[in-house]
C-alpha cells in the first residue's frame, strides 16, 4: 500500500468489494480485531454498501471472540488469539451470526509490543463462505495506524479474491 495516500487505496478497495459483492448478489460480514471496525467503516462508508454488508464484530478481547463468534476457547487458551485457526473461526462466527454468505476477519499485533509471542505486525486474515473457511498469515512493517491500515487492505483484498470465486461458482 502507497505511504502517500493509503485511504485512497483503502477507499478503492472497499468500492471494488461493493460492487463485487451486489454484482454476484452475495452478503458480506466482518469480524475484527486488531483493525477494530476499519474493514466494516471502509465498506459502509461505500456508496450501495447497504446491498451487501450484513454486518460486523469488534471483537478486540477475547472474550468476545469465544461467547460472541463462537472461536473456541481451548484454541484461544492454547495458540493465542494471533493464529490463522483463530482468524478462520472469526470468520466463520460473523459469517453464521450476520447470516452472510462470506465473512472475512482480522486478528493482530498492530504494537508498538509484542503481543502473546507474536510479533509486532503479524497478522491474520480469515475468510468463510459456505465451502468452510481458510486464512492467510501476513508480516506487515510500520507504526500502529500502518499496520492496521494495511490488514485491512489485505482484508479487503481477500474479499474480492473470495468473491470473485464465489462469483464463479453461482
Amino acid at each position: 500500500m502507497s505511504s502517500l495516500h493509503p485511504t485512497i487505496n483503502l477507499h478503492r478497495l472497499a468500492e471494488e468489494a461493493v460492487a463485487g459483492a451486489i454484482g454476484r448478489g452475495l452478503t458480506v460480514a466482518t469480524a475484527e480485531s486488531l483493525t477494530a471496525g476499519m474493514v466494516a467503516a471502509m465498506l459502509a462508508d461505500t456508496p450501495g454498501a447497504s446491498g451487501m454488508l450484513q454486518g460486523g464484530v469488534v471483537s478486540y478481547q477475547n472474550t468476545v471472540k469465544a461467547d460472541v463468534l463462537g472461536v473456541s476457547r481451548e484454541l484461544l487458551e492454547t495458540v493465542g488469539a494471533v493464529d490463522g485457526r483463530v482468524a478462520e473461526a472469526m470468520a466463520a462466527g460473523a459469517r453464521r451470526i450476520c447470516g452472510a454468505d462470506v465473512g472475512i476477519s482480522t486478528t493482530g499485533v498492530a504494537g508498538p509490543e509484542p503481543h502473546g509471542g507474536k510479533d509486532v505486525g503479524s497478522v491474520f486474515i480469515g475468510v468463510a463462505t459456505a465451502e468452510g473457511a481458510t486464512s492467510y498469515a501476513y508480516s506487515f512493517e510500520g507504526n500502529r495506524p500502518e499496520i492496521r491500515g494495511q490488514a485491512c487492505a489485505a482484508a479487503l483484498e481477500r474479499l474480492l479474491e473470495i468473491l470473485a470465486s464465489e462469483g464463479d461458482r453461482a
